[in-house]
Parts: C-alpha cells; structure tokens; sequence
C-alpha cells in the first residue's frame, strides 16, 4: 500500500471514528478545501514573503490536503494518476522552450 493510500485510510479511520462522513458531500468537502486554504494564506497577510510560522504552515497545509485527499478518496480518484495525468497536460501547455523562467499563462506564451 502507498504512502498516500495509508495517509488516506487514516484520515477514513478518524473520520469514521466520529461519524462525520455524514457531512463529508463533495461541496462541503470543497467548501473546507477552500477555507483551509484561506487560513493558508492568512499566515502570509501583511507580511514579507518568507515571513511565517513554520508550525502554522505545518497545520494549515495539512489541513488542506487532508480535504484534498478525502474529496478525492469520496470519487475513487487515484491522487498519484490524477497529478501524473495534470503534469502531463502542463507539459504541453508550457513547453521548456516558452516557459522557462517566465511567468505568464500558456495563452499568454
């Protein structure tokens, strides 16, 4: 069993554990996805950008991929095919020889 699959039956044992699956649809799922996400950008607000909490990076990040990862387990969607595949479709929108060290959206390149 990957890595993944074991952080991902973890996160199921815990959840279970407290009978929260009930609340655990997919758009509430990508609601917490996305409020996670701002209480990731809060430790950044009026800062410098390397100015942060390591721990609260640490808790926040965790929090947000855990949602990630149970939003994903919900629909059977394998993580490492699913990133593979965007890495993938990446690949062809920013090829090395546009891309490289410029910032702007493939329709931009």
């Amino acid at each position: 069993m990957s890595e993944i699959s074991n952080l991902i039956k973890e996160l199921i044992e815990f959840r279970n554990l407290r009978d929260w699956k009930q609340f655990h649809n997919s758009k509430d799922l990508a609601l917490a996805i996305n409020i996670e996400a701002g209480e990731l950008l809060e430790l950044f607000l009026w800062k410098e950008n390397e100015d942060f909490v390591k721990e609260k990076l640490e808790e926040e990040l965790a929090d947000v991929l855990s949602f990630c990862l149970l939003l994903a387990e919900k629909h059977d969607l394998d993580v490492s095919k699913i990133i593979q595949k965007k890495i993938r479709l990446n690949n062809k929108k920013y090829p090395i020889e546009k891309a490289k060290g410029n910032s702007k959206k493939y329709n931009e390149l």
